[in-house]
């Protein structure tokens, strides 16, 4: 009997110091967890979307207010069925003059977001995107993780190489729009590039379309675009992409038949 209640007070004695030790573990688990949440919401890191439904208004990682303080974007005015198209490009693929048509045949202003590679290598593209009413948006002269970069005169540095080379091949001072290379950014960024005079444009709508050997059928691309478009859309496509360049004519009609327009992002930005 002593033996079976000694037994028993053993295992109770044992299982408190179990609890005990699993209190602290519980919390600090719960709190890790919490973190994690946090921090995929949070406004550093990499730009992330959200689709609720086809055709609905995606979410950012960050909400348009927060942005906006800063001048910044990446949603026009979902009561409007205006979009606005821009195109990132770190290098020149021979797909630009077949956009630039199709462009110019749809009457259609959009913004292309380049790196200092492509003002060095294809100039003469860079003037006849600005002659035929384009923006030309900094990209950074080096395409470095600007969230990683944390004073201003570093960070002043990648956009105002950017700008001086600019005015160099076009006569003219670009006009301040900003998109840091692969979305990747941080709070401290979007205050920086404000205080630089520039807005910085995210983007509600893009896909997979940068490996240049591994491009996506028209169907596939068409499927991808299409069924998430929304008013007041930031389109994001990569003027490298041979798909792109192809689809594009289609990709246009096929808005304008859905009754979209086409603004600029001073529209974006200004309004």
């Amino acid at each position: 009997m002593f033996i079976v209640l000694k037994k028993k007070l053993m295992i109770t004695v044992a299982a408190c110091v179990l609890t005990i030790i699993a209190i602290p573990l519980a919390i600090h688990y719960t709190t890790n967890v919490t973190e994690s949440v946090q921090a995929s919401t949070s406004s550093d890191g990499n730009w992330g979307l959200g689709f609720p439904k086809d055709g609905g208004t995606p979410t950012g990682n960050a909400s348009s207010d927060f942005l906006k303080q800063y001048n910044s974007f990446y949603l026009g005015d979902t009561s409007k069925k205006e979009v606005y198209l821009t195109f990132d490009a770190g290098y020149e693929n021979g797909y630009t003059p077949s956009i630039l048509d199709t462009l110019k045949k749809h009457n259609v202003k959009a913004t292309f977001f380049l790196v200092g590679n492509y003002l060095e290598t294809s100039p003469d593209l860079v003037k006849r995107m600005v002659e035929e009413s384009h923006i030309v948006g900094n990209h950074t002269y080096h395409h470095p993780d600007m969230s990683k970069i944390s004073d201003i005169s570093s960070f002043q540095k990648e956009l105002k190489d950017f700008e001086d080379l600019y005015q160099q091949i076009t006569g003219e001072e670009m006009q301040k729009f900003y998109r840091p290379p692969q979305g990747k950014y941080s709070e401290h960024n979007l205050k920086l590039a404000n205080e630089l005079g520039y807005k910085t444009i995210f983007w509600s709508l893009a896909y997979v379309d940068w490996y240049t050997d591994k491009q996506p059928s028209h169907e596939e691309a068409m499927q991808k675009l299409l069924p998430r478009m929304h008013s007041g859309a930031v389109i994001l496509l990569h003027s490298t992409s041979k798909t792109n360049a192809e689809i594009l004519d289609q990709f246009l009609t096929e808005l304008e038949n859905q009754g979209y327009t086409f603004g600029t992002l001073h529209d974006l930005a200004f309004n």
